[in-house]
């Protein structure tokens, strides 16, 4: 039996394969075309997103500086403002001690039964073995009693209690060194809030107080006998 003759392509289907290879060769340059705009357009948002974060952290450092120089403008103001206030307060503790050095507050303290003939400013008392042991505002004595007097611009019930372990360790270092004499007590302050007063009397302190251009010794309440160490 005589073979087929093998069938070969004809002009028209390769020209037809070329076009379709054409075609399809377009087709992925033009999708390369597009793949390469696209990247374009990426590299440009990513550079657009680092020039917005570099903006936006340039303006948060500035804010920041703002801050802070703001900051420490009021830390300033608050600290000079302060200052002035400790000064303001150190003088007003100034002039209650040079009001309780005054004869005005031996006239008072007289008119109340006590005679003290003297008085110190800053006494300071060690022990035996010379070391410090307390000190004292204001310290008025006679030959019977002395009246140890503890002064603040604004005293709290915390200073009324440090004031009882001062005189407890007054009256021990009187006991060493056989003095029979009775201990007292005060709190004086250029301001002082009613609880603190009342606390202060209840502990059993005399309470002096500024009032105006001099200091007054205040009445407690009745029935009332200062406390004696």
């Amino acid at each position: 039996m005589a073979k087929e003759p093998a069938m070969g392509l004809t002009f028209e289907q390769i020209w037809a394969l070329f076009q379709e290879t054409d075609r399809k060769m377009q087709e992925t340059d033009r999708k390369m075309q597009e793949t390469d705009r696209k990247m374009q357009e990426t590299d440009r948002k990513i550079q657009e997103m680092v020039e917005e974060n570099r903006r936006i952290s340039q303006e948060t450092d500035r804010k920041i500086q703002e801050t802070f120089d703001k900051t420490n403008l009021i830390l300033d103001k608050r600290f000079k403002q302060t200052h002035k206030e400790i000064g303001a307060l150190s003088n007003r503790v100034g002039e209650i001690v040079e009001h309780l050095m005054s004869p005005k507050l031996h006239k008072q303290f007289r008119s109340l039964g006590y005679r003290f003939e003297n008085m110190s400013r800053d006494y300071e008392i060690y022990d035996s073995a010379d070391r410090h042991l307390v000190e004292v505002d204001v310290f008025l004595e006679n030959g019977d009693y002395a009246l140890a007097v503890e002064v603040k611009s604004k005293p709290s019930q915390n200073d009324v209690d440090g004031h009882v372990k001062r005189l407890e360790l007054l009256r021990g270092w009187a006991d060493r060194r056989h003095d029979r004499r009775k201990f007292l007590g005060a709190l004086a302050g250029a301001v002082i809030k009613a609880e603190v007063r009342d606390y202060a009397f209840k502990r059993g302190f005399f309470v002096i107080e500024q009032s105006g251009e001099t200091i007054e010794v205040g009445k407690p309440p009745a029935p009332w006998e200062p406390r004696v160490w």
